[in-house]
């Protein structure tokens, strides 16, 4: 089984790029981020051609995010348990065994702001829903855009960017309590080496200069962990006309 993420940047924006690719790779499952469309608006046919079953959570012009899968698409949620947010970042659902939760998490913009303490109490409610839903023991999977790096392997330049925003301590330890909830960062199981990216700026021409971050993520309890034999970033589609800033990212999971 193949599990996918990508930011795509606008799924209207970005459908010549993700139609080819969801064709060359076939992927079981797909979470999208930064769809950017309401639900009644999401480009459902094109995407159903190729087999695909979809679950959407839209809003207008900002955030989105949706699931596809080749699998039957069980018990959606919307949103965090007991957090009343607006912006649609957050969907759940289960799939051949699997609790996927597919995120957009908030950026923060800057450090101190109102966005950067929305953030943090943002990731605080992700995990009291993990406590509240579910145990460590459940195969269970989070994946998207988090918006944050582990460590400094996952920085273009580590001391510029110390303690600046995606990179500070304070986001770092909100993502490693969800590690130490019964988590494992999947693509750091089978390779750790510096300089994986999965974001880079459109500004300054950041991609060529390989000044990138990786901030999607697969985060997986152990029995998705013992099934995980790789993690791989497709850097490829970050090349070529109107990209998204972000590439996706695939992890392999052998059958249960």
């Amino acid at each position: 089984m193949q599990i996918a993420t990508w930011n795509v940047n606008s799924i209207r924006a970005r459908l010549e790029r993700l139609l080819p690719w969801l064709e060359a790779h076939s992927p079981d499952i797909v979470c999208l981020q930064e769809t950017k469309v309401t639900d009644d608006l999401f480009p459902r046919e094109p995407i159903e051609a190729l087999g695909y079953d979809i679950a959407a959570h839209g809003q207008k012009t900002y955030n989105g995010v949706a699931i596809l899968s080749r699998l039957p698409i069980q018990d959606p949620r919307p949103g965090i348990l007991g957090f009343d947010d607006p912006q649609a970042r957050v969907l759940s659902a289960t799939i051949a065994g699997l609790r996927i939760y597919d995120l957009y998490v908030v950026n923060g913009k800057r450090i101190p702001s109102d966005k950067f303490d929305y953030k943090l109490a943002w990731l605080d409610a992700l995990l009291a829903d993990l406590q509240h839903s579910h145990s460590p023991d459940q195969p269970v999977v989070l994946t998207g855009d988090f918006n944050i790096t582990v460590d400094d392997r996952d920085l273009w330049d580590p001391e510029e960017l110390r303690e600046t925003i995606l990179c500070s301590t304070a986001e770092r330890d909100k993502l490693q309590a969800l590690l130490d909830w019964g988590l494992q960062d999947a693509l750091r199981m089978h390779h750790d080496d510096a300089g994986i990216y999965t974001w880079w700026d459109y500004r300054a021409a950041a991609f060529r200069r390989g000044m990138g971050m990786r901030i999607d993520h697969f985060l997986v309890s152990a029995p998705v962990a013992s099934r995980c034999s790789d993690v791989q970033v497709h850097r490829q589609e970050r090349e070529g006309e109107r990209p998204s800033d972000h590439a996706p990212v695939v992890m392999d999971l052998r059958d249960a």
